[in-house]
C-alpha cells in the first residue's frame, strides 16, 4: 500500500467529474484498499471499458462481479518481470498452428500469454477455482517482486497447469512508457500502490447491445456502484 494511504478514503470521497487528477488519487485510494476501478482506455484504441481489481485482492465474491457486471474475458496480468520468472511466452509464440495472426487492429500485439488453472482447483471455472487461481498468481508474482531467482518455470509448474480457465497477460517491459492497454494500466495502478504486480482485468459489455459498454454508460455505472471510473490518458499522465 502507498504510505499514508486512507483505505477509508474512496469510500466518502464524491464523484469526480471530468478532473483527471481527482480520478487518478480516487482509483489509486480503492486501488490501494483492495476496491476494483473502471478504467476507459483511449477512443482510437480499444474503446472500452475495463473492470480492474489489485490480483491479491480478488475473492469468488469479486469473480462473480466480474462475470456478471463486466461480462468480458477474467484475465490476470503480470508484469514483464515476472512473466519471465514463471516462464511465459506470448501465446502467439508458443503456438505453432496456421490460425495464429497477432496483429490486432488496436494495437502492435494481444498480450496474451497461457491460460492457466491453480493445481488444486476442480475445472477451474467456478468462482471459487478462479478466485483461487488468481490469488495464488498474485501470491507467485509478489514472491518474484521481492525475491527475482526465488521464483522459476518449475515452481510455476508445480502449482499452476495450462489450460485452464485464468488468461494470464504479459505487460509491456516498459509498462505504460511502451503500451498503454488495460494490460499495462492496470499494472500501473497496482506498482503506484505497491501492491503485488498482478491485476485482473475484465472488459465492460452492454448486455442490450452486445458491444462495448459505452464510456458515459461505464462511467454512470461506476457512480451507481461508488466504484472511481478514470481515463487511461488521466493515468499515463499521471504515472508514466
Amino acid at each position: 500500500m502507498r504510505a499514508g494511504a486512507d483505505a477509508d478514503e474512496a469510500d466518502d470521497d464524491e464523484v469526480d467529474g471530468d478532473d483527471p487528477a481527482a480520478q487518478v488519487e480516487r482509483a489509486l485510494s480503492a486501488f490501494d484498499a483492495g476496491r476494483p476501478v473502471c478504467v476507459h482506455d483511449f477512443a482510437d484504441r480499444e474503446g472500452e471499458t475495463d473492470l480492474i481489481y489489485p490480483a491479491d485482492a480478488v475473492d469468488p465474491t469479486a469473480v462473480a462481479h466480474l462475470r456478471n457486471d463486466a461480462g468480458g474475458l477474467v484475465c490476470v496480468a503480470v508484469d514483464d518481470v515476472v512473466a519471465d520468472a514463471f516462464g511465459l511466452p506470448f501465446l502467439a509464440d508458443a503456438l505453432d498452428h496456421p490460425a495464429v495472426d497477432d496483429d490486432p487492429a488496436y494495437d502492435d500485439r494481444s498480450s496474451f500469454s497461457l491460460p492457466v488453472n491453480h493445481r488444486e482447483t476442480f475445472t477451474g471455472i467456478t468462482d471459487a477455482d478462479r478466485a483461487l487461481t488468481i490469488t495464488e498468481l498474485a501470491s507467485a508474482a509478489a514472491t518474484v517482486a521481492s525475491a527475482p531467482t526465488a521464483y522459476g518455470p518449475d515452481d510455476f509448474a508445480a502449482t499452476f497447469r495450462a489450460p485452464g480457465h485464468v488468461h494470464v497477460l504479459r505487460g509491456a517491459s516498459g509498462g505504460i512508457a511502451d503500451r498503454v492497454g488495460h494490460t499495462e494500466l492496470g499494472l500501473a495502478l497496482a506498482a503506484e500502490t505497491e501492491s503485488a504486480p498482478a491485476a485482473v482485468v475484465c472488459e465492460m459489455l452492454d448486455d442490450e447491445t452486445g458491444e462495448a459498454l459505452a464510456p458515459d454508460d461505464a462511467a454512470a455505472y461506476a457512480t451507481r456502484h461508488d466504484i472511481p471510473y478514470v481515463e487511461g490518458a488521466a493515468l499515463v499522465d499521471a504515472l508514466r
